[in-house]
């Protein structure tokens, strides 16, 4: 893993463990203020019932439509992402608070989905691409003289 891939991907635990239970915290107390404990609580009950009714329906959804894909011998790359995105989806509506439920909620809905999966696609492809490299320069690095050995290849079979 190269440093700036770890610095980044220390900066995005950094956001996920520090700033955004933080922002849960904002959001969820200025919601009980404006409408009160019990309703806010209500609210989140609501919510994540709703979040697990969407998620059993887009779930089911993804998985009859990847059993047809396999059915029907079609290479099933949308249904396996919108399966991931429903999954992480749920995943988010699992936490506590309005901002994480909004983000898995938005990750569910069927049409708001295809945007996520062209960006996991991305993604997706952008690790292949970086994994077939070879592993000696990254990427953008270009061979050093020493690394390059010049010689001849001879073939024992047509050795007279």
């Amino acid at each position: 893993m190269t440093t700036t891939r770890r610095r980044r991907f220390s900066w995005v635990l950094v956001l996920l463990f520090l700033v955004m239970p933080l922002a849960e915290l904002f959001v969820l107390i200025q919601v009980g203020q404006v409408i009160g404990v019990w309703w806010t609580i209500l609210l989140l009950v609501a919510d994540s019932i709703f979040g697990a009714w969407l998620m059993r329906r887009e779930g089911s959804r993804a998985w009859n439509a990847l059993t047809t894909a396999l059915s029907s011998g079609k290479l099933p790359s949308n249904e396996i992402a919108d399966g991931a995105l429903i999954l992480l989806g749920g995943a988010l509506m699992l936490s506590p608070g309005f901002v994480t439920d909004i983000f898995g909620i938005v990750l569910i809905l069927p049409f708001t989905r295809p945007f996520f999966r062209r960006i996991l696609a991305k993604l997706v492809q952008k690790r292949l691409v970086t994994a077939a490299m070879p592993s000696t320069f990254g990427p953008g690095d270009r061979p050093r003289n020493d690394d390059i050995v010049t010689g001849e290849v001879i073939d024992k079979d047509n050795i007279a």
